[in-house]
């Protein structure tokens, strides 16, 4: 069985400077979505001896092998892509599109008395760029590492500094989970690399009769309950999991907001993204 887990880092000194990036990755997103919906049917097909990302890259992009290309505005309106993120963004608009057919597809064979709204065009959406190892992360220390972003009108290699407790606390406790392309994330004014990780566990060859499961079922009074149980349903241990301390800082950041709107403050990204956190821990 494979398990994935993300891990967040939070990048130090810098607030605004990764806006420029997002913004022309959404674009190209937005540019690869468009093509996809013209040559949908091109796309789908079976019969083509490349892959999908690789037969929209070569409607759009330019080489000494492929010279001649119907969408040639691509490479002047995204001058320098590197090659990883483009790659990226054509495999994000190709499942955009995958699901917004699909979805028009169930809309159309619903009886029109019920069905509900006909599904929106695909956009890209709050889709963030993946910085893909070599080419646009690397690291070159515990705690700080380079990735390639857009400024001063090109793309370039940045020097950032990571969270020491963040990235101590992947060391150690996922030292043996692989590590995969970490991706480019924004939560509240502050900027984050997260880290997604991905680990094989081997299951027991016991008959399924024979075995005893843990079920953790996340509530509203309490943060947790678990129980042990076998197949039969018979409960062999029930556990009421409550975490008051983060429970109290939770209702302590709320009441704080409540005070602060009640004087006319509506807008406050600071302390919701307080809360945010803690809700995030308590989950």
């Amino acid at each position: 069985m494979r398990i994935f887990s993300t891990y967040s880092a939070k990048i130090k000194n810098y607030n605004h400077i990764f806006k420029k990036t997002v913004s022309v990755y959404r674009e190209a997103v937005d540019f690869m979505i468009q093509v996809c919906l013209q040559k949908w049917e091109d796309i789908r097909k079976e019969d083509y001896l490349c892959s999908p990302v690789i037969y929209v890259e070569r409607l759009c992009h330019r080489t000494k092998q492929n010279p001649e290309v119907p969408y040639e505005s691509f490479d002047r309106k995204f001058y320098k892509l590197p090659s990883y993120l483009r790659r990226s963004a054509i495999n994000e608009a190709i499942g955009k599109v995958s699901s917004y057919k699909s979805n028009l597809k169930n809309w159309k064979e619903e009886d029109p008395k019920i069905r509900g709204r006909k599904p929106s065009f695909p956009k890209a959406g709050y889709s963030y760029p993946c910085m893909y190892r070599g080419n646009m992360y690397q690291q070159i220390g515990k705690y700080e590492a380079r990735i390639k972003v857009y400024i001063r009108n090109t793309w370039d290699w940045l020097t950032i500094k990571l969270r020491r407790s963040d990235m101590d606390y992947i060391e150690r406790r996922c030292k043996a989970r692989k590590h995969c392309s970490p991706i480019l994330q924004k939560r509240g004014d502050e900027w984050f690399l997260d880290f997604p990780m991905k680990e094989y566990i081997e299951l027991c060859d016991t008959d399924v009769a024979d075995r005893i499961i843990c079920a953790v079922d996340l509530g509203i009074n309490s943060a947790a309950t678990v129980s042990v149980m076998r197949s039969d349903g018979t409960i062999l241990g029930r556990h009421f999991l409550k975490l008051p301390k983060e429970q109290d800082c939770l209702t302590h950041s709320i009441n704080r907001i409540k005070k602060a709107q009640q004087h006319g403050n509506r807008k406050m990204p600071r302390l919701w993204a307080k809360v945010n956190g803690i809700n995030h821990e308590i989950i």
